[in-house]
């Protein structure tokens, strides 16, 4: 197995525990301030893998252009976050993951737009089974 889905994997099984974990944490709790403490705890977390690692030195090697998009993509993963423990307080979890999981069809359409992907007819339908299946669950629960 390619080592990419093994990650893929646990990065899904992460994804549903902080649903569920959320789920839990923001009840009678700001949403915004239940992402600002998630933000500190993967702050430190991610600053303790790093160092661990030995990777702090490489940091005056990035570009200016990676720069930038690092920053936006922080800048959109805290976005995402604030929305997402917002729409968690109110709805229902597998709601909000189910419409929050869309971001696999809008990455395919951005990915084909922006980044100059190919996606087979294969892809396409997948693409719209998972439309689909985010639009029943989110219909359903």
């Amino acid at each position: 197995m390619e080592s990419w889905i093994i990650w893929a994997r646990l990065a899904a099984v992460f994804a549903a525990l902080t649903a569920i974990f959320g789920k839990f944490g923001v009840s009678g709790v700001h949403p915004d301030l239940t992402t600002f403490i998630r933000t500190c705890v993967i702050l430190g977390f991610a600053a303790l893998i790093v160092s661990a690692q030995g990777a702090f030195s490489s940091i005056s090697d990035i570009g200016a252009r990676t720069w930038v998009f690092l920053v936006l993509s922080a800048l959109a993963t805290g976005a995402s976050w604030l929305a997402y423990f917002r729409e968690l307080q109110l709805g229902q979890a597998a709601q909000v993951a189910s419409i929050d999981k869309l971001s696999v069809v809008m990455v395919a359409i951005f990915g084909v737009v922006f980044l100059g992907e190919k996606l087979s007819a294969l892809n396409l339908v997948g693409v719209g089974f998972i439309a689909l299946g985010a639009l029943l669950v989110s219909l359903s629960a």
